[in-house]
C-alpha cells in the first residue's frame, strides 16, 4: 500500500506544480477581431509570393539543374564564403556586443548605431563603401596594391561584403540577451577570485549561448543570401565571385544559366533560410560547471 502511496506522490506533485503554474501565468489581453484581419492579409502578402515560387519550380528538373556546372559552382561558393563570413561574425562580433553592453550609456548608444547601420544602408551603398575603402584609389586600396593584395572582385571581397552586412544580426542577437542577463553570477564568480576570463568563458558565454547560436543561424543565411554589397565590391565572376543570389540575377538577363536554374536555387535559398530559423529554439540558460 506504501507502495502504490510513493508512486502516486511524484505523480500527483507533478499535477500540482503544472496547475499552480498555469494558474500563476499571466493571462494576456484577448485582440480585437478586426486585428485578425489586417495580420491574415500581411501573411498573405508574405506567404503567397513564396509558395508562387514554389508552384513555378520544373520538379521535374530540379536534379539535373542541381547538378548543372552553373548552379553548382555558385551553390558551392555560396555555402563556403558564407561560412567564412560567419565565423568572421563570430570571431569579431561576439567581443563587439560584450563591448556595447559593458560600455558607458552614450559610447554604448553611438557603437550601436554604428553596428546596426549595415541593416538600414542599401545594400549597394555598403558595397560601395567597401570599394572606397579598399579599391583602387581608395583609402587603403592603393596602400595594399603596392603590398601586392588585390581585394576587390575576389572571393575574399565576397567574404568581407557577407561579414559587413550580416554581422549586425549576430552583435543584436547577443548584445541584447547581454543587457537582459542577470549580471549576479558573473559578480559571484569575481567576488569569489575568478579571472575576467574564467568569469567570461565559464559563466557569461554559457548564458548567451542560446542567443550566440541564434545570431549565428541568422548570420549564415544572411551572408547567403547577400547580392547587393557583393554586386558591387565583387562582381559577378563565375567560379570566383558569382554566389547564388548572383546566379539568380544572371539567369534573369539572360546570361550563364537558365531561368529554371534561377528559380531551382531561389528555392533553395528559401528552404535553407526556413530550416535555419526553424532550427532556432528558445532554450533555458545554464552555467558551466
Amino acid at each position: 500500500m506504501s507502495r502504490a502511496s510513493n508512486q502516486r506522490g511524484p505523480t500527483l506533485a507533478k499535477r500540482s506544480k503544472s496547475a499552480t503554474t498555469a494558474s500563476t501565468a499571466p493571462r494576456r489581453a484577448t485582440l480585437p477581431s478586426a486585428v485578425w484581419i489586417p495580420a491574415a492579409l500581411a501573411i498573405a502578402l508574405l506567404v503567397l509570393p513564396l509558395a508562387a515560387l514554389f508552384i513555378r519550380v520544373n520538379w521535374a528538373q530540379v536534379p539535373s539543374t542541381l547538378t548543372s556546372p552553373e548552379a553548382l559552382n555558385a551553390l558551392g561558393l555560396s555555402l563556403l564564403t558564407a561560412t567564412i563570413a560567419t565565423a568572421l561574425c563570430v570571431v569579431l562580433g561576439v567581443p563587439l556586443a560584450l563591448a556595447i553592453a559593458r560600455a558607458p550609456g552614450p559610447l554604448a548608444t553611438v557603437l550601436r548605431a554604428l553596428t546596426t547601420l549595415p541593416l538600414v544602408l542599401p545594400p549597394l551603398v555598403g558595397g560601395l563603401a567597401l570599394l572606397s575603402l579598399l579599391g583602387r584609389g581608395g583609402v587603403l586600396g592603393d596602400a595594399f596594391e603596392v603590398l601586392g593584395i588585390r581585394i576587390p572582385f575576389t572571393t575574399a571581397a565576397v567574404v568581407l561584403a557577407q561579414t559587413f552586412v550580416a554581422m549586425p544580426f549576430l552583435v543584436i542577437a547577443v548584445e541584447g540577451a547581454l543587457r537582459g542577463v542577470d549580471s549576479g553570477y558573473e559578480r559571484v564568480a569575481e567576488g569569489l577570485g575568478a579571472r575576467p576570463w574564467t568569469v567570461l568563458r565559464r559563466i557569461t558565454l554559457p548564458l548567451l549561448a542560446p542567443s550566440l547560436v541564434a545570431g549565428t543561424i541568422l548570420c549564415f543565411t544572411r551572408a547567403l543570401g547577400e547580392f547587393g554589397a557583393t554586386a558591387l565590391f565583387a562582381g559577378n565572376a563565375e567560379g570566383t565571385t558569382r554566389t547564388m543570389p548572383l546566379a539568380i540575377y544572371t539567369a534573369f538577363n539572360g546570361a550563364g544559366v537558365t531561368q529554371d536554374t534561377a528559380l531551382t536555387l531561389s528555392l533553395l535559398l528559401v528552404l535553407v533560410a526556413v530550416l535555419a530559423l526553424l532550427s532556432i529554439r528558445t532554450r533555458p540558460t545554464g552555467i558551466v560547471s
